[in-house]
């Protein structure tokens, strides 16, 4: 039974963060390095790893989330690999050297505890949301983990002459540097009479990445806030 299972079995840590295939997050977990990672996202690990949900950390910054109840995250610590996964979604590892990524809060997956975070206005959609749309900012020297429901397309803006336009249900996340505006058009389906006929995009312009997933998962998107 072994032999047609061995092509599954774990591959040598080579990095802090990696992908076991394209729906798991393997961590190699060092004391001294702790992780934040989505409540109930641990699937599997090995050696001497606890669990802190809804640490201190994050209580400090809950008064800032916008349902007021916390980041969904729990503090993992010790030492051991530890196996992270989304009901089955693509997995995808970013290693910050120093710069920044705003991320959907349902996109998060995992990052490392040292990096500095918090939740942010999305600036430039006020008038299109009332007060305003929210997001995660992750920022220093480390690892990031995030999910996408399908192979995600990480789109360059370039040189930031042209506008980049995408569905807020596709968005994964954004270098926090670029330019964010609204915009909104009509819906094909308003041509048969089906739906209000309005869409709305986010538009990004400068120097920096937009990440985006084959799927208009509109479940807790950008969060409003009330």
């Amino acid at each position: 039974m072994n032999q047609p299972l061995a092509g599954y079995a774990p591959a040598p840590v080579t990095a802090r963060m990696e992908n076991h295939g394209s729906h798991m997050l393997k961590v190699a977990m060092q004391t001294g390095n702790d992780l934040f990672a989505r409540a109930g996202s641990m699937v599997a690990y090995e050696g001497f790893i606890r669990y802190e949900p809804n640490p201190a950390a994050v209580r400090q910054i809950a008064r800032d989330w916008i349902t007021g109840e916390g980041a969904p995250l729990m503090r993992c610590s010790g030492d051991g690999l530890l196996y992270l996964a989304d009901y089955g979604a693509d997995v995808v590892v970013i290693n910050l050297a120093g710069d920044a990524i705003s991320v959907n809060a349902t996109n998060l997956l995992a990052f490392d505890a040292h990096l500095t975070w918090g939740v942010e206005r999305v600036k430039g959609l006020a008038k299109f949301a009332g007060q305003g749309l929210w997001n995660t900012t992750i920022s220093g020297q480390g690892w990031v983990a995030l999910t996408s429901r399908g192979e995600p397309i990480v789109v360059d803006c370039g040189d930031g002459e042209n506008e980049t336009y995408v569905d807020p249900d596709a968005l994964i996340a954004w270098s926090p540097n670029l330019k964010v505006k609204g915009k909104r058009s009509f819906k094909a389906q308003s041509l048969i009479g089906r739906g209000s006929g309005e869409a709305f995009q986010m538009a990004f312009s400068g120097q920096g990445i937009v990440v985006v997933q084959p799927s208009e998962d509109s479940t807790d998107r950008l969060r409003f806030r009330g």
